[in-house]
């Protein structure tokens, strides 16, 4: 599958990202609900047209400092209230320093419902992630597991993640879309 999951970026970014996204669909669900919790027993077959749950979309060039090989998610689809374990594949072009950061959008269709600005290598320290800066060439595979909330809409989300290094240069670019309007099971 070719494109997208949750928070899910290179790299560094990957457990931060993670972090980032499960609060934004939390926070969503509060404001879709009214801060009550969202109730999915009135939807009905074929009401709802729906996607693949899950895909991702590799933007960046072939000069991005970081080459993204694969991401894959567990469980697949994502269940709202359980662990999502992300595992990134990359490469490493371009020495990581401190300094890197990434420009993270979360939206709910067309609306925008979080956009921030975040330290790669701070948020990679605060997740305690498996990889460090500063972060030398090579090959690299990170693991973050995230706890997603309960409350999460059913609806299609989408992140852009636009990394760059300390120096401002492209570092990596990713799209990722979920669709929370399909139940595991096949279930709405």
């Amino acid at each position: 599958m070719r494109l997208t999951s949750l928070a899910l970026v290179p790299l560094l970014a990957t457990a931060a990202s993670a972090n980032l996204a499960a609060d934004a669909l939390g926070w969503a669900g509060e404001l879709v609900s009214g801060g009550n919790k969202v109730s999915t027993s009135n939807v009905k077959d074929g009401e709802i047209r729906i996607m693949d749950s899950w895909s991702y979309v590799d933007c960046g060039l072939a000069t991005d400092a970081v080459q993204l090989k694969s991401i894959h998610v567990t469980p697949d689809p994502p269940v709202p209230g359980k662990n999502l374990t992300v595992e990134v594949e990359a490469d490493v072009i371009q020495p990581i320093k401190d300094g890197a950061y990434a420009d993270v959008t979360v939206k709910l269709g067309l609306i925008k419902l979080l956009q921030k600005q975040f330290d790669v290598c701070e948020e990679a320290k605060n997740a305690n992630a498996s990889v460090q800066c500063p972060v030398s060439p090579g090959p690299y595979k990170v693991k973050q597991t995230v706890e997603l909330p309960k409350e999460i809409p059913k609806a299609k989300f989408s992140v852009q993640v636009r990394g760059y290094t300390d120096e401002d240069e492209d570092m990596v670019c990713l799209d990722l879309f979920v669709d929370f309007m399909r139940r595991p099971g096949g279930g709405y």
